[in-house]
């Protein structure tokens, strides 16, 4: 490969170690607030009972109706497993390692080969991000206060 395609690849890294970087720091701040993660945690909490993301439940049906129904229920047995762990006294790094294990169980493992992993991978992905928008949604519209 030429010198510039590895150069651009290492400006994408670095963006992203940057962009995760400032997320981290969020957190933390965030984590140290008593009354922010109580408020976060009980929204959080609210929305998963009410059964308020029911919106992605269409997608997730219509792209996998027979042998991976129990595939739909992933990413919320990741939030949940997240929300779990949610405390004021929470490291970030076990709210990483949580969903690093999760990872682990339910897309690593399961795949049997280089495709299937890449499949699984990217449709985790592609419903993780469809799952946080619509808790983000939820969230800013629904429960402001939880948002902040």
């Amino acid at each position: 490969s030429s010198p510039l395609t590895e150069a651009k690849e290492f400006v994408k890294r670095l963006r992203r170690q940057i962009d995760l970087c400032n997320m981290v720091k969020t957190v933390r701040a965030l984590l140290n607030n008593d009354s922010t993660v109580t408020v976060l945690r009980s929204g959080l909490h609210a929305i998963v009972n009410e059964k308020s993301l029911d919106v992605t439940k269409d997608f997730f049906h219509e792209k996998f109706r027979n042998p991976k129904k129990r595939q739909k229920t992933i990413q919320l047995k990741c939030l949940k497993n997240v929300i779990s762990l949610l405390t004021s006294s929470t490291d970030i790094r076990d709210l990483l390692s949580c969903l690093s294990s999760d990872l682990q169980t339910f897309v690593i493992k399961p795949s049997k080969n280089k495709e299937a992993f890449k499949e699984q991978a990217s449709d985790f992905m592609l419903k993780w991000n469809l799952l946080l928008s619509n808790v983000g949604k939820i969230l800013t519209i629904n429960k402001t206060d939880s948002f902040g």
